[in-house]
């Protein structure tokens, strides 16, 4: 597969690495929709990219197929998906406030985790309709997890388990999907100057930098793109997870 002929829906694509990576791939030729409950700054991404958007749940089935049929439809096919979509609570099993409020675990799993799952399902019906290259490949799927998924930090109870979950998933959906011709991989960032990093302090972003060993810095939302780039072209990379954190191991 090559940038230049993918075909990519992008969930979260609105905002931080969604957005990063809707930009490079677009940059590089590519064809992309934009899935995001954003129906603001959506639009205008996708303007600015000359890719398309389209408001979405992606804890919803129908919002999620509606999405699948509108992106098919403008582009043509479907040959990537990128799921970025994502919310992270800081809450402790049992805090000052008492135990850690369910529903707020369950939206947690409920948009990071199923909603991933989501998503690719459905995907994964529209990418099995391509004609298949002579490797026999018909598109990817790429998740996004987190280095809190092997080391999460205090209250990230919720987030760890949501993103464990897509660590989990990764190598049984590639078995499930080989069949079809679709690989599937999963990005896990380490610490990112994403919307929501940007907005604290900035001596808070420099002790967060200087946890990561080499380099000493957050990580770039365009990394991420480049590196969801790099999996779409890179065919011999399936069922795998890739760290990208410079080394980092939370405590």
């Amino acid at each position: 597969m090559k940038l230049s002929t993918t075909a990519a829906v992008i969930t979260g694509g609105a905002s931080g690495l969604g957005e990063a990576t809707a930009r490079h791939f677009a940059e590089n030729g590519a064809q992309v929709t934009i899935l995001d409950r954003d129906a603001e700054r959506g639009p205008a991404i996708a303007a600015e990219i000359g890719g398309h958007f389209i408001q979405t749940d992606v804890t919803d089935e129908t919002s999620v197929l509606a999405a699948i049929q509108y992106a098919s439809g403008k582009m043509g096919k479907i040959t990537a998906c990128v799921n970025c979509a994502g919310i992270a609570y800081g809450i402790k099993t049992v805090g000052r406030d008492g135990p850690h409020p369910l529903d707020a675990y369950r939206r947690t799993i409920d948009i990071n985790l199923v909603g991933t799952f989501n998503v690719a399902r459905l995907a994964a019906v529209e990418i099995a309709k391509n004609e298949p290259e002579p490797d026999g490949a018909r598109g990817v799927i790429i998740n996004t997890a987190s280095v809190a998924a092997f080391d999460g930090q205090k209250g990230q109870v919720a987030y760890a388990a949501s993103k464990g979950g897509i660590v989990g998933m990764c190598l049984p959906m590639a078995r499930d999907l080989a069949s079809t011709g679709i690989r599937v991989m999963t990005i896990a960032p380490g610490i990112f100057m994403t919307p929501m990093l940007a907005g604290l302090p900035e001596e808070v972003q420099q002790q967060l930098a200087e946890d990561v060993p080499n380099p000493a810095r957050l990580g770039d939302p365009s990394e991420y793109g480049r590196t969801a780039g790099f999996i779409v072209e890179m065919g011999y990379l399936n069922g795998e997870v890739i760290r990208l954190d410079g080394a980092l191991r939370m405590r």
